[in-house]
């Protein structure tokens, strides 16, 4: 009979991955080596996840809820500040590598829908249940992929001037004085 899985083992395995993929990226991600720098094996992370696939969506989601976490730790009542919050925390360049993985894994899943299709499910919708309440479907369709927008030219260009100017200038279009 095969021996349970240590729930608290698990989630400490799993944040763990999720700290080495923020560093090392999801592009050949082997388990050999994830497992050496987790301080086990390989026939460890198969027992706590069952596969490569499985991990990997956990790993998706796991990125996936740390994200919507810093959103609702900085918005109080009002989800649009939480937006103000989550541009300051992922626009800081400290951060830059986890939106890296972001944009990494949102590619991967809409590779392959088959695999990730959790992490497509949720990946948009969460935020904009989030903000619609706040300020309507259409503006949180539109914080959603500005948003998005603006790290990835973040990413590419390096212009912060010029994108926090524009983050600011959405958050007015949510927020009309």
């Amino acid at each position: 009979m095969p021996r349970p899985v240590d729930t608290r083992r698990r989630q400490a395995l799993l944040d763990a991955a999720v700290d080495y993929v923020v560093e090392h990226g999801l592009g050949g991600l082997s388990l050999r080596p994830l497992a050496a720098a987790l301080g086990t094996d390989a026939p460890v992370l198969l027992h706590h996840f069952g596969s490569k696939d499985n991990l990997l969506v956990l790993l998706l989601n796991r990125v996936r809820d740390r994200l919507r976490t810093l959103a609702r730790s900085g918005s109080g009542d009002d989800p649009t500040a939480g937006l103000g919050a989550v541009w300051r925390w992922t626009s800081d360049p400290r951060h830059e590598a986890l939106f890296r993985l972001f944009f990494e894994a949102y590619g991967l899943a809409l590779q392959h829908p088959d695999r990730y299709g959790e992490f497509l499910d949720h990946v948009v919708d969460d935020w904009i249940d989030e903000l619609t309440p706040a300020v309507g479907a259409d503006r949180a369709t539109l914080a959603v992929a500005a948003v998005r927008g603006l790290l990835l030219d973040l990413l590419t260009t390096g212009d912060r001037d010029r994108v926090d100017a524009a983050e600011r200038l959405l958050l007015s279009l949510l927020h009309p004085a």
